[in-house]
């Protein structure tokens, strides 16, 4: 059962990085949470009033805390486990309007920061937005770093940072789909983006650097293909997939991009077509490193086209394969849906 706690002014109720396993409802007082401003790492302070919930975002998403919450007066709250908030929501439809508001004022309040940033004269949008994207990433905020840069590869596909960009989203997605947002090691960033480096005809690439002429091309291609592709420009993303694939000047590359050609022909809605490209495909590269997506996505055609008992059989083979990746979280809901 829900119970009350009694705080002094002055008081912390929980650290930003502490584990999120309570949501908090203000009874009486005065809250503030406490955010780090990602322009200047100043504070940014919210106050919180009777009535309303706190920490419900990371409760929910089960990562830790992003903020600090401060009692700045004699303050009464009541403390929910997950499972108890999930039911008194489930049974008042008014408290799902009040998380609303208040993540649309945090959202709100993001936008604002972000929007502050990218206007500053000395430094370009698409570097502003390169750089919040790197903030997020580093303070292993991975769903807010997979939006920004996912923002970066829609609006500047070939901007000077796009091929780090995509590489930052995919560092995002693996680690959210890895350990969830707030957790997991510390992830490495790039610099400040740095201007193209002149031309040096005598200088000759490292043998394991992939900046041969031939390799850059493709990596720059690929990158490129991946921004058609988060543009929603599917036709376009598969033509570009299927050049590389036909080049196969880097096998790595050639095997992501044979992937995504078959994720292009599903988004295209041209199911059966996606079935048999993946058929092949994985007939080709038995190991291929999105085994598990793209027997998802060959479970998804079946679904699409009413073969049902061929989804299942899909989405329980990636179950059986185990692990705690996207995948198999997706393979399991979809079973349910099923009623499988």
């Amino acid at each position: 059962m829900p119970k009350p706690a009694q705080y002094r002014a002055g008081s912390l109720i929980y650290f930003k990085g502490d584990p999120a396993d309570k949501i908090y409802i203000l009874q009486k007082g005065v809250i503030s949470l406490v955010y780090q401003d990602i322009e200047t790492g100043g504070d940014v302070k919210d106050a919180v009033k009777p009535g309303e919930f706190f920490g419900v975002k990371s409760a929910l998403g089960r990562y830790t805390r992003e903020e600090n919450a401060v009692a700045l007066s004699e303050t009464t709250v009541m403390s929910f486990t997950v499972p108890e908030f999930e039911a008194l929501a489930m049974a008042n439809s008014r408290i799902i309007m009040q998380m609303l508001t208040v993540f649309s004022n945090q959202m709100r309040r993001v936008h604002k920061q972000v929007s502050k940033v990218m206007a500053k004269e000395e430094q370009p949008p698409a570097d502003g937005l390169f750089n919040v994207g790197e903030f997020y990433l580093k303070n292993k905020r991975f769903s807010h770093a997979k939006h920004v840069f996912g923002r970066y590869l829609t609006f500047y596909p070939s901007g000077k940072n796009a091929i780090q960009a995509a590489k930052n989203l995919e560092t995002a997605e693996n680690s959210l789909a890895r350990y969830g947002d707030g957790k997991g090691p510390g992830v490495a960033v790039s610099a400040a983006p740095a201007a193209a480096a002149p031309s040096t005809p005598a200088a000759s690439p490292s043998p394991d650097s992939g900046s041969s002429s031939g390799g850059g091309k493709t990596s720059k291609a690929y990158y490129d293909a991946v921004g058609l592709l988060s543009q929603g420009k599917y036709q376009e993303a598969f033509m570009s997939f299927k050049l590389i694939v036909d080049a196969n000047a880097d096998p790595e590359l050639t095997a992501k991009a044979s992937f995504e050609i078959g994720r292009c022909m599903f988004l295209l809605n041209k199911f059966e077509e996606s079935l048999k490209y993946y058929t092949g495909m994985l007939t080709k590269f038995p190991k291929h490193p999105e085994l598990k997506e793209t027997m998802f996505i060959m479970g998804q055609c079946n679904e699409k086209v009413g073969r049902k008992e061929q989804a299942v059989a899909f989405y329980k083979k990636i179950v059986s394969m185990g692990g705690d990746d996207d995948a198999v979280e997706k393979a399991r809901r979809a079973l349910s849906a099923l009623g499988a």
